[in-house]
């Protein structure tokens, strides 16, 4: 990877073969066997293997009680764990079948996943605007990405995983229609670069950054701290800004994937204005399939003073 271009490199290296990453090669094999599996055969283990990450997993599904509980205080604790199990049944549906993405054909990824609202799209582009996509922590959000990848210039955002073999692995699927996975050293200015040779891509408004250059605004059930820059990125690059939910229909064995109608600009105008609408665009996109957010992510980490946090 060059320094001008921070980006990962997608090229295989010898070193990936070193005996410490057998184990992960392992593990990369098996998502590749899950990956060629018919759906009708791969949903059902997914099902049984989810009871044992339930029974396992139990750091992250005290976070995910945490979050659902501040976020939907009128839902019983019955229907929270009701909600915590679809979660995570889902989360080893999608992850099972996630490398598709990297060895289906084109014609599969447009199969699998549905598309609606691509009239949004179109209009952009013959405003000759690129799109910056407002989407949460989903579970198909690598979904979403690849599938509008076939029909505009990506590029994204990844943080590096320390394990370097799935980072390799990760980032090839990511960028397998072609797109560049920026690291997230590159920073907006990167983005922005991106923006105004047309590309778009994804930006991911419901992260914790800190109490630093956050505004709170309403979330849910509750109050969340949200940085607000995609207004002034918009703004800086041309582009629209437009939600997108996805969620994974096990009955058809498909993905769901809609691209809403443009934020209006002037909605975004101010810290505050912006930190609320992009709230909403979140709260739109996690009500559509609830069940199938990452609420394991500490979202609400930063709380307004006075509030203690929900974790502890």
């Amino acid at each position: 990877m060059s320094r001008k271009a921070k980006y990962f490199d997608r090229r295989f290296r010898l070193s990936l073969l070193h005996p410490k990453y057998w184990l992960t090669w392992l593990a990369v094999l098996l998502l590749l066997l899950f990956g060629v599996m018919p759906a009708w055969l791969r949903d059902p283990i997914a099902r049984l293997l989810a009871k044992g990450v339930l029974k396992l997993a139990t750091k992250p599904i005290g976070v995910a009680r945490a979050n659902l509980t501040t976020c939907f205080p009128d839902k019983s604790a019955a229907e929270i764990e009701d909600l915590i199990q679809d979660n995570v049944t889902n989360f080893v549906m999608i992850l099972l079948a996630q490398s598709e993405l990297l060895v289906k054909s084109r014609q599969h990824i447009r199969k699998r996943v549905q598309l609606e609202g691509l009239e949004h799209i179109e209009q952009a582009k013959a405003a000759d605007q690129p799109v910056i996509f407002i989407m949460p922590h989903v579970w198909g959000i690598e979904y979403a990405g690849l599938r509008l990848n076939l029909e505009l210039n990506m590029v994204s955002m990844a943080k590096a995983h320390r394990n370097n073999l799935f980072n390799w692995f990760n980032n090839r699927m990511r960028s397998s229609q072609g797109g560049n996975i920026y690291m997230r050293e590159a920073g907006i200015r990167a983005l922005l670069a991106e923006l105004k040779q047309g590309r778009s891509f994804f930006y991911l408004p419901d992260e914790d950054l800190g109490p630093d250059k956050s505004v709170f605004a309403p979330f849910l059930g509750t109050t969340k701290a949200t940085l607000p820059v995609v207004g002034r990125l918009a703004q800086a690059g041309n582009a629209q800004v437009m939600p997108v939910k996805i969620g994974y229909d096990p009955v058809k064995r498909q993905h769901q994937l809609t691209v809403m109608p443009a934020i209006a600009p002037e909605q975004m105008q101010g810290k505050e204005n912006e930190a609320i609408a992009l709230n909403k665009a979140v709260e739109q996109v996690i009500l559509a399939y609830p069940e199938q957010y990452m609420w394991f992510l500490k979202i609400l980490k930063t709380r307004p003073p006075g509030e203690k946090s929900i974790y502890s």
